[in-house]
């Protein structure tokens, strides 16, 4: 006759098993996208490792035509894709080009859009324009600590934070970066692709 499983063993199995069905979603999102795709075929986006960026509790404020009181923070919008944009409240035109790239990105997925949630970290205190507020109805703008989102996003060598476009993936990891005057049409490809093989979010 055997003799009886080590109850210690058998426990730490099972505790296994459950980490491994719980991440088993993210695991085959990343397989998907970075292993099993066609060769030759690369993304446009950085890929980055989301251990090397944890998203940080950022208390953020909600901003709205009416007020700023609401703090949150992107655990808020778990379940999405976000695609991130930087910027002072001022939105200079290279910022208000991003805020455009963000929301036309968004509406050429199609039937997809609803899975993406746009956000704009506004890294001051400067004011945002009334109508710009109302050209982009339906993004996310949270005021934010600028050092705690500049500890927290990685750049390109000579670029700023606010240089880039940044995807969080729908449970939360930091894991795509665009590049500067990055290309809309390369970007919706890598979207796209983000999209179809992840069946989170």
């Amino acid at each position: 006759m055997k003799k009886n499983e080590n109850p210690t063993s058998k426990g730490r199995w099972k505790l296994l098993l459950i980490l491994l069905v719980c991440a088993a979603p993210m695991i085959f999102s990343y397989l998907a996208y970075y292993v099993i795709k066609p060769g030759g075929r690369t993304n446009y986006g950085v890929i980055l490792d989301p251990r090397d960026y944890p998203v940080p509790a950022l208390n953020a404020r909600l901003l709205s035509t009416h007020s700023t009181d609401k703090t949150t923070g992107l655990d808020a919008y778990k379940g999405k894709w976000l695609m991130l944009s930087i910027d002072g409240g001022d939105c200079h035109p290279a910022c208000r080009k991003k805020l455009y790239d963000i929301r036309q990105l968004r509406l050429a997925q199609g039937k997809e859009m609803e899975r993406i949630e746009r956000v704009w970290l506004i890294s001051d205190e400067q004011p945002v324009d009334t109508d710009l507020i109302r050209q982009h109805d339906g993004m996310q703008m949270l005021r934010v600590n600028a050092e705690i989102v500049k500890r927290w996003l990685p750049t390109e060598a000579d670029t700023q934070i606010s240089d880039h476009i940044y995807m969080v993936d729908p449970l939360g990891n930091l894991m795509m970066r665009f590049p500067k005057d990055a290309d809309p049409n390369k970007m919706k490809k890598d979207i796209a692709k983000l999209l179809k093989a992840s069946s989170i979010g």
